[in-house]
């Protein structure tokens, strides 16, 4: 996949990983870059396109698909966290979750798939998680939604690869941003993710694994549950 003169969009873009991504992708040799946000002016960097887009809005979504109809790269990457603990608290925040990362995901997904088509194929970027594969006991609802993320990111490798789309998934650990800042855990730097998945899609590897801890969770799937819980 070519990033040189290629249009792309980032969702998310106005901060943290998604900030990165567009970063990347002009370093890259990127001709044009829509920054998806759900407030254009909080987009300060004049190298980037101001594309109001609130994943959850399906007339924003349409309407960014007929605005942006010159892309080639997808790159979903808004995503919230908020979700309560397991055993109490209002369900309000892992509603949330999944209306973002998961139906969000799914929306602008189906409505970018025509305009990739037509670009000759191009390529669909989902930001996941190393939590898509392994429970998180701060934020089981947050892992829940990415592990429907991953399946539905599969749902479309599959979809999309007659019309020669590229679908890539990007799992990582904590990475280092304002959605991690109070958890005391090792992290990734978003400049990392971004550039990891910049040489993902120059190779066209249709997952990226950032990490050393999300390569070993990864590995891990094949064999028993106490591979992926020590504690079982």
């Amino acid at each position: 996949m070519d990033i040189k003169g290629s249009v792309a969009l980032v969702t998310g873009a106005n901060r943290g990983i998604g900030l990165a991504f567009t970063q990347a992708l002009l370093d890259h040799g990127a001709a044009k870059v829509y920054a998806g946000v759900r407030e254009p002016e909080t987009v300060r960097n004049s190298r980037l396109t101001p594309l109001r887009l609130d994943v959850t809005d399906e007339e924003q979504v349409a309407a960014a698909a007929r605005v942006a109809d010159d892309v080639s790269i997808v790159i979903n990457n808004a995503g919230v966290t908020g979700g309560p603990p397991l055993l109490e608290g209002s369900f309000d925040g892992a509603r949330r979750e999944m209306e973002v990362n998961y139906f969000g995901t799914w929306a602008v997904s189906r409505a970018f798939a025509p305009v990739l088509a037509a670009h000759g194929g191009g390529a669909l970027v989902n930001m996941l998680s190393r939590a898509s594969w392994v429970a998180n006991r701060r934020l089981p609802s947050y892992a829940a939604s990415k592990s429907a993320e991953w399946s539905l990111t599969n749902a479309f490798r599959l979809a999309l690869r007659e019309q020669g789309t590229l679908v890539v998934g990007v799992h990582a650990g904590y990475v280092d941003t304002d959605l991690t800042a109070d958890i005391d855990s090792p992290k990734v730097l978003a400049v990392d993710v971004a550039e990891q998945t910049m040489t993902g899609l120059l190779n066209d590897e249709p997952e990226v694994l950032v990490d050393d801890a999300t390569r070993r969770v990864r590995a891990a799937l094949s064999g028993d549950l106490e591979e992926l819980y020590a504690d079982l």
